[in-house]
């Protein structure tokens, strides 16, 4: 496993060739931890054993060819996300091509430019470095939206099916898949806000009073100051502004602003309607669930008022695959009630 006491970048060498092996050395080392294997067995196990962050293999070589070493390393989920660059003799496309389709990242030919190795690894493991950022980011994102609905529902589910509902309207409005993927992430903060809600509001069986109704209203401008500021463009700033925005509504009656039409950000448009679909249609501590016809036509009746009525109306095409959504992540049914005595 790799020490504490060096943080630096760890790759796997294989090549049979000490020649080789040596080569890559020199170019290496003084960046990275260095692993070698001579053949593709031992790469196999030292992979397994030692998880670098990136191989770089021979093809030919006695035994498992570095070929049938990376089909082996990409079939198994311990090792199936550790980058293979190819560094081999043999030039030819159909060479390569075979070498991306088992999965390799990049290709380099022997005899290959140091400079060129330097840069073709720094650059996949700048690759690797983004990713897990962002999947790091994206794992406090969901986690931050589902503690905030733990506040009010104990099954968590309504922030996973009311982003997806998101995701739905957004490709059907023309969304890019990317910019998609970046709504059904940040609509899951849509109401983080609610941490900072006492719970005898936010559980509160019968109608709110005036004054608690201010306190509630209050989570949109929390959530804000919760997310922060961030660079316009990026996955948090997107989350902040839906945030805050997701009860404003189309005729200006809405909070915390009072915007009107669009003025209110595309994107909390499509939440505000998600949001209000899913709510209406799941349990709440004050409400029962609203059969699905009643809540469309509800949503329907809301075009103009309430919601933007270009969305209600992607809604409503949408509406068999959203129905999908909200089955796949129904609620888990209460236990039944004990038997008298």
């Amino acid at each position: 496993m790799r020490k504490l006491t060096d943080p630096r970048q760890t790759l796997l060498l294989v090549d049979d060739e000490p020649t080789n092996l040596q080569l890559l050395r020199h170019t290496l080392q003084d960046d990275y931890r260095l692993f070698f294997a001579r053949d593709g067995e031992k790469a196999i196990a030292l992979a397994r054993a030692e998880q670098p962050d990136l191989i770089l293999p021979d093809v030919m070589m006695p035994g498992i060819s570095g070929y049938e070493a990376c089909q082996v390393l990409k079939q198994s989920p311990a090792t199936a996300c550790i980058p293979v660059i190819f560094v081999s003799a043999l030039s030819r496309e159909a060479d390569e091509q075979r070498g991306f389709d088992l999965g390799a990242v990049d290709y380099i030919n022997k005899p290959f430019s140091p400079a060129i190795v330097k840069a073709r690894v720094r650059n996949h493991l700048s690759l690797i470095r983004v990713h897990a950022l962002r999947e790091t980011r994206l794992q406090i994102v969901q986690c931050l939206g589902v503690a905030a609905e733990y506040k009010d529902n104990e099954t968590g589910r309504h922030v996973i099916r009311m982003s997806y509902y998101a995701h739905t309207l957004a490709l059907a409005a023309g969304y890019s898949q990317a910019a998609a993927d970046d709504l059904l992430h940040a609509a899951a903060m849509h109401d983080v806000g609610k941490i900072g809600i006492p719970d005898t509001i936010l559980q509160k069986p019968g109608k709110l009073t005036e004054q608690e109704w201010q306190v509630m209203r209050e989570h949109t401008t929390i959530g804000g100051r919760i997310i922060g500021t961030h660079e316009a463009g990026g996955l948090l700033h997107m989350a902040r502004v839906i945030a805050e925005n997701h009860h404003e509504k189309w005729d200006g009656s809405g909070y915390p602003r009072g915007l009107r039409g669009e003025e209110i950000p595309h994107v909390a448009r499509i939440v505000a309607l998600a949001d209000v679909f899913d709510a209406l249609t799941s349990v709440r501590p004050y409400k029962a669930a609203w059969p699905i016809g009643d809540a469309v036509e509800h949503i329907r009746r809301s075009s103009g008022s309430h919601l933007d009525p270009e969305l209600v109306s992607l809604f409503q095409q949408c509406l068999p695959a959203i129905l999908e959504i909200r089955e796949r992540w129904a609620d888990a049914s209460p236990p039944a009630p004990a038997p008298e005595p």
